[in-house]
């Protein structure tokens, strides 16, 4: 069998945890498997690295950010084949460049575009564990560029999709997909399965067990994921196209505070206007989320939408060099709020869940700002501060322990 790992920053965090991840994959590869493990940077590399840029320049170039940001999975590989050297066993640890690993231009958010796996497989065939660093690629200049916070996950999908792998693991610091950050609500229930689009809605939705582009690619080439604890031998999650859950109405709640709501006021209610605004900012790779449009009155309205908080600078650009031209009569920012969020595949079939989710949250006093759904989710922005008291809430009002 062919076998993909990937094992977190936490995972790997110190030395103890280096060589505990190193006995792991010998202990798959002793069984006779192919094994190709896909790292992050070590604990809180990358926060550092970052803490370092900032101290040299307030606003780095995104350019010179992967190619500093890059170095913390290059430690990693080279770290963990240290480890599997002095356990005995013969590895590899291979870079973007090396593995081929080819993305867009997209500095600091880059999306892959295809893998030359001619490198792996030939390592592969020589019996070598392959270390291959997460989270990077190179576009076609030849720089280094990253895929975005929790791209390691993508980069194993996409390998494990390129070489049709038989299997693909996801480890990191808790042991499966649970119905809500464990860490923030206490009584939140492990899943022993969940479906790609209830897992690509919460991942896009702030749970950040997976990266959302890694489900993408899963569903797409139809990867079975696994994902599970580094630290514990426990059954984990299975991430798979359908799932015995019919009889789940919410599969889970997430929450998002690293988001901004942007207003723009007193635009001018003519055709083409939306399609303009969200038409500028898609070119500068800038993600929309939630959109709320007003009803027109004296021939203006108003919109509002929510980005990664990480892009608000350069929305604000894009912003203040089209005011004009779009004509806004006033902008307004706000990044003190969070999104939270309930996603089951079970909604479709049943009414009530709207309400039901706005009922926890008048129980507890918190204003909703803005509401989004979909099929299979439902969405609301509220106060940042209120964000676990919320998670907490509607966790409790689904009976999502039981």
């Amino acid at each position: 069998m062919l076998i993909v790992q990937k094992f977190g920053g936490s995972s790997v965090a110190n030395a103890e945890r280096v060589y505990n991840v190193a006995k792991r994959v010998a202990e798959t590869y002793k069984k006779g498997n192919d094994v190709i493990v896909v790292l992050s940077a070590q604990g809180d590399t990358t926060d550092d690295l970052i803490a370092k840029a900032k101290e040299i320049s307030k606003n780095p170039p995104k350019r010179e950010m992967d190619m500093l940001l890059s170095t913390g999975e290059q430690q990693s590989v080279a770290l963990m084949a240290m480890a599997l050297s002095e356990l005995g066993y013969p590895c590899v640890s291979l870079n973007a460049y090396q593995v081929g690993m080819i993305t867009t231009s997209a500095y600091s958010n880059a999306r892959l575009k295809r893998i030359k796996p001619d490198r792996i497989r030939r390592e592969l065939d020589r019996r070598n564990i392959v270390l291959v660093t997460g989270f990077q690629g190179m576009n076609r200049f030849d720089d280094i560029t990253t895929l975005g916070r929790g791209g390691s996950d993508t980069t194993a999908v996409a390998i494990a999709a390129a070489l049709n792998a038989d299997q693909c693991e996801i480890y990191t610091d808790v042991d499966g997909v649970y119905t809500a950050d464990p860490r923030v609500v206490k009584d939140a229930k492990k899943l022993d399965e969940i479906t790609y689009n209830e897992m690509l809605e919460l991942a896009s939705l702030g749970a950040k067990v997976l990266h959302n582009r890694s489900v993408e690619l899963a569903k797409k080439y139809n990867v079975e994921l696994v994902v599970r604890s580094s630290l514990t031998n426990a059954e984990g999650t299975v991430v798979k196209e359908a799932c015995k859950m019919e009889e789940m109405l919410i599969s889970g709640v997430a929450g998002d505070d690293e988001i901004a709501r942007v207003s723009l006021i007193g635009l001018a209610d003519t055709p083409g206007k939306a399609f303009d605004i969200f038409a500028t900012l898609a070119k500068k790779n800038i993600n929309v989320d939630i959109i709320l449009q007003s009803i027109g009155r004296d021939n203006t309205k108003d919109i509002s939408f929510t980005i990664p908080d990480t892009t608000l600078s350069d929305a604000k650009e894009v912003i203040e060099q089209n005011m004009q031209r779009w004509g806004a009569k006033s902008v307004d920012y706000n990044e003190n709020l969070a999104k939270v969020s309930v996603v089951g595949a079970g909604m479709v079939a049943n009414t009530g869940v709207a309400s039901k989710m706005f009922e926890a949250m008048y129980d507890c006093g918190i204003n909703i700002h803005m509401i989004s759904t979909s099929e299979i989710k439902i969405s609301i922005l509220i106060d940042k501060k209120e964000m676990h008291r919320a998670m907490n809430a509607i966790h409790g009002k689904f009976d999502l322990a039981d």
